[in-house]
């Protein structure tokens, strides 16, 4: 493409041709007439059909150039000679740079559709987690007031099982508000020293009555002495409660569930490992999302709110920390995250 310079000399020179030979028909004109005017048009149309193009045309062409370089140099780090030179071209990059805008809507779009999707889920998963409980302590209580002349030991049963379903719905409540106040910054997590040798062989022994049932052995691997780390009690001891009793509910019958304490320059990384079934890849990505399920009737079985891996998440992340999850089918699962040294 031309610059304004050289443009603006080539429409000068046509002009003051022009004009000339316009002038040449008058009468009384000579060729020294001829030649200034040839001259003086050349030199004022030059300069002023320059500026023209330069600050009319060329200026806002410039910017748009300068522009599309700018966003070229962003989205394209390493671009082959070849194709450099092809994307000089104004028009290609101004291409280039509305495919990337596109692209990148279709990119958000496809977000908030999943979104959208996940939100939907979540919404049906909570209006069913507060209806099982309710529902069935409704029908325990009105079968007692349909039957007000039932036998004590029937009443006293149903009754048990009412509250069994309100105790359920009562720690389903808790744990969504557990998980609203850690998001929203409501839960201040206060680190302190904490010893998490005598932390976790206490949960070991609030946990040994479950694991027997499944004949499920526990056991702590790390070095000797105090494993000190900077942490909020109650928040961790929550965090290992829930990994470890995943552990064993979710667990082969006579497996074991390990604990290892793996000591670094600047931490400690804490690992949860169980010898189950494992977990399928496609279900890792959204393990700690609240209410999802691997196995919902499995899930059902062994209790819980299932928001247990979603309180793991939030608390660990509150210690500026990340939680991960290794697993194979028939090999076990790992759930791993680290504590800075205290």
């Amino acid at each position: 493409m031309l610059s304004p310079r050289y443009l603006s000399i080539v429409l000068a020179i046509v002009i003051a041709g022009v004009s000339t030979a316009f002038i040449s028909f008058l009468p009384n004109s000579d060729f020294t007439i001829l030649f200034v005017c040839f001259i003086s048009c050349l030199i004022f149309g030059s300069v002023l059909i320059y500026f023209a193009l330069d600050y009319l045309v060329f200026k806002e062409v410039n910017q748009l150039y300068d522009r599309i370089k700018q966003i070229k140099k962003k989205n394209f780090s390493v671009i082959p000679r070849k194709q450099l030179i092809e994307k000089e071209n104004p028009i290609e990059l101004l291409k280039q740079e509305l495919n990337i805008y596109v692209t990148t809507k279709e990119d958000e779009v496809k977000e908030l559709r999943q979104a959208a999707k996940y939100r939907q889920e979540f919404l049906a998963d909570v209006s069913h987690e507060l209806k099982t409980p309710i529902f069935a302590a409704q029908g325990f209580v009105h079968t007692l007031l349909d039957n007000p002349d039932e036998e004590i030991e029937i009443r006293t049963k149903f009754l048990e099982k009412a509250a069994k379903s309100l105790d359920g719905l009562d720690e389903l409540v808790k744990d969504l508000l557990t998980v609203s106040q850690i998001e929203t910054g409501a839960i201040k997590i206060v680190k302190k020293p904490l010893d998490l040798r005598p932390v976790i062989i206490d949960i070991f022994e609030q946990l040994e009555a479950k694991a027997k049932k499944k004949n499920i052995s526990l056991k702590l691997t790390g070095k000797e002495g105090a494993l000190t780390v900077k942490a909020d009690h109650q928040r961790i001891e929550q965090v290992l409660i829930n990994l470890i009793d995943n552990g064993i509910k979710y667990g082969k019958q006579d497996g074991k569930v390990n604990v290892l304490l793996e000591e670094r320059k600047k931490n400690f990384q804490i690992i949860v490992r169980d010898n189950g079934p494992g977990i399928s890849s496609e279900h890792l990505p959204r393990l700690f999302e609240r209410f999802y399920r691997v196995d919902k009737s499995r899930a059902k079985q062994s209790g819980g709110s299932g928001l247990g891996l979603s309180i793991v998440k939030h608390i660990v992340k509150a210690h500026g920390s990340q939680i991960t999850v290794l697993s194979k089918i028939d090999k076990g699962t790992s759930f791993s995250f680290k504590l800075e040294k205290a």
